[in-house]
């Protein structure tokens, strides 16, 4: 069974780093690209970034595209998030997301998908 699962979230303080990770098994998702999610408390689940299929390509949302970024490692399955200088607006829950298509699309229709989410919490 195709899943994918996220893992990395914690507590920080604000300025701190994090970085998440997902781990995708049950076929190859080398050919497709991957996306970020997060949903905060009361708020509509939102687009954060996405790799294409290669890692050539990435993508972020403007509020965090200085502060975070995207790789992916197709040999072990994984995508990584790395989030830098984090601030408490950053806290949500995170999810992973693996896209129909090779190329990145923000929309959470283009994702079939979808791991179980990992908590940030940035401390203020």
């Amino acid at each position: 069974q195709a899943q994918v699962q996220e893992s990395g979230g914690g507590l920080v303080q604000a300025g701190d780093s994090l970085r998440l990770s997902c781990v995708a098994s049950g076929r190859t998702f080398s050919n497709v690209a991957m996306g970020w999610f997060r949903q905060a408390p009361a708020k509509e689940r939102e687009f954060v970034g996405g790799v294409n299929w290669n890692g050539k390509n990435t993508y972020f949302m403007d509020s965090v595209k200085d502060r975070f970024t995207i790789s992916r490692d197709n040999a072990k399955n994984t995508v990584y998030l790395q989030m830098d200088n984090l601030k408490p607006e950053d806290t949500a829950i995170y999810y992973c997301a693996a896209s129909a298509y090779s190329y990145i699309v923000s929309l959470r229709t283009a994702y079939n998908y979808w791991g179980q989410g990992t908590q940030v919490t940035v401390s203020s």
